[in-house]
Parts: structure tokens; C-alpha cells; sequence
């Protein structure tokens, strides 16, 4: 219990959490960022083999 109580009212807790937080989100954007990518260069390579054929 005073691991949370450290976690979440001293200062390096809070910016631990805070890196944590931050983390998180990157993973997310990082995450949709490539899924957007891999999804838009797999649609350029189906028109690409249509047009050759």
C-alpha cells in the first residue's frame, strides 16, 4: 500500500506516471500510424497489379 501512496503523491511517482502515461499514448499513435500506412501501401500495390494485368 505505501508503494501506491510513494506512487501517487510524491514528485518522481507523478513523473513516472506521467512517463508511463506518455508511453502509452505514443504506442497508439505509433500503433495507427503504421496500421494506416501498411493499409494505404497494400491498396497502391492491388492497383498497381491491376493495371499490369
Amino acid at each position: 500500500m505505501q508503494a501506491w501512496k510513494d506512487f501517487l503523491t510524491t514528485d518522481y511517482g507523478l513523473m513516472s506516471a506521467a512517463v508511463i502515461a506518455f508511453m502509452f499514448v505514443m504506442l497508439g499513435y505509433i500503433g495507427r500510424f503504421v496500421a494506416r500506412h501498411v493499409k494505404e501501401d497494400t491498396e497502391a500495390h492491388e492497383r498497381e497489379l491491376r493495371a499490369k494485368a
